[in-house]
């Protein structure tokens, strides 16, 4: 353990250079403050300790992340000015944070037994497939897989290999290309946009749809299937999103280590729905407000999150959940597939925008310059970034279960068939790779 956490540290390093100095110290304050929970008899004292856990570790992630944009908020509000401090967003800080949270939180609650060797727990912390950019694991889950004997069947080394390969082909082949072709067209070019069709620039928001899901889906079946061969089961942190019938079922299947963390650390904590229907609407609200701000210090997150929770609230006001859809003839499950899946895209206008200015235009030039007679030349105009699109969405199409199904077809090639399949994809990742470096979306995070 004690040399992987090296290895995990230095791989840490060479991504965020000195910043590896606060995963330390973050592992080592809260599997110091975790034990000494675990071994406090009085209830005040465990829950004077879980609150310094989580002001240290919130405090840490509030200074980096959220410093400047309260700043900026004083110099709006107030007639002093104090200048913005020079700070850089440590990588993964995020989702780290939320691990250390949930771990604290469980020792608490009596829901799991905190480890007594500080090397296992600065294992769990800085595992290095997910240390970056997640999926957020929950150390009940992972932990105890630290002393079980290592074992890699041929299916589970199937498994890894397919979640690694079809994860670069959803980040370098697809994201990647829609990115660079045609995203950044939209949304990065604040000059450009004034003068864009409505047309053009919903094509930019389906494009950035699939840009955010192969590129953090992507980085996340990679992670998964690396962990898988080293001997460790993370579970799946993406689920077809955009096959959901209701934004309730689509959280269900977005960022499943995010919304569940959310679901289990703050929904229900507030009273959940336990405390009738007005605090249900208030606590689901509050709920994305945060994780909207949990994604960046920016108004632009806030009302992302804002759209979501007023969404969830509605569709609980009527009674919508994704599984009562599931029994609907097929003409209305594609109705609610199709309004669900705009519902998102109006959201990631604003996620995606750079500022409010920038979203609002973007939606008027939709609403009020759209100019449908051009689709045919906005089509012939980027044939190849619309047929890439259109293989995205297919492939999106398919069903739940094809990661097992083709895991399953793959332990049965022989080793070589492997290394055929392997050049043939990093074939195609060279001749897709774009000229110009294309970082992954949710390190911003």
């Amino acid at each position: 353990m004690a040399i992987f956490s090296l290895f995990s540290l230095y791989f840490f390093y060479k991504a965020s250079g000195w910043f590896v100095i606060l995963v330390i110290l973050a592992a080592i304050a809260d599997w110091l403050l975790s034990n000494a929970i675990y071994r406090s008899n009085k209830k005040s004292n465990k829950k004077l300790l879980l609150i310094i856990s989580v002001i240290f570790n919130l405090g840490m992630l509030f200074y980096f992340k959220y410093t400047n944009f309260f700043i900026a908020l004083w110099n709006d509000w107030s007639s002093q000015h104090i200048n913005p401090l020079n700070l850089i967003l440590p990588i993964g800080i995020s989702f780290y944070t939320f691990e250390n949270l949930s771990y604290t939180i469980d020792v608490y609650r009596g829901e799991f037994k905190p480890v007594k060797r500080f090397v296992d727990y600065l294992f769990f912390l800085s595992f290095f497939p997910k240390l970056v950019m997640g999926p957020i694991v929950r150390a009940a889950d992972f932990i105890p897989q630290i002393y079980k004997p290592y074992t890699l069947s041929q299916q589970q080394f199937a498994r890894g290999f397919y979640l690694i390969f079809t994860g670069l082909f959803k980040k370098v082949v697809i994201s990647d290309y829609l990115q660079t072709n045609y995203v950044y067209r939209v949304f990065e070019d604040p000059d450009a946009l004034s003068r864009l069709t409505g047309a053009e620039c919903l094509l930019g928001v389906y494009c950035y749809a699939m840009v955010i899901y192969c590129d953090f889906s992507g980085y996340s079946d990679i992670a998964i299937g690396i962990a898988r061969w080293f001997g460790f089961d993370v579970n799946i942190n993406f689920l077809s999103p955009y096959q959901s019938k209701s934004i309730t079922e689509f959280w269900r299947r977005w960022h499943i280590s995010l919304s569940s963390w959310l679901r289990d650390y703050l929904y229900i904590p507030l009273g959940g729905n336990r405390k009738g229907k007005f605090r249900t609407y208030i606590n689901l609200m509050i709920t994305m407000l945060l994780g909207g701000f949990w994604h960046g210090a920016s108004w632009n997150f806030i009302i992302w999150g804002g759209i979501h929770g007023a969404i969830l609230g509605i569709e609980r006001l009527f009674g919508v959940t994704g599984s009562s859809r599931q029994k609907a003839p097929i003409w209305q499950k594609a109705i609610w597939l199709f309004v669900t899946f705009h519902l998102v895209c109006f959201g990631w206008i604003f996620f995606k925008a750079a500022t409010l200015q920038d979203a609002t235009t973007i939606l008027s030039l939709i609403t009020t310059n759209f100019h449908a007679e051009l689709i045919p030349e906005l089509i012939d105009g980027y044939l190849p970034v619309c047929a890439m699109l259109l293989m995205a969405l297919l492939l999106h199409a398919l069903p739940d279960n094809i990661t097992t199904i083709f895991s399953e077809k793959l332990s049965r090639i022989p080793a070589p068939a492997y290394l055929a399949i392997g050049f043939i994809f990093i074939w195609i990742f060279i001749q897709a790779k774009t000229a110009e470096q294309v970082l992954p979306i949710y390190l911003q995070f």
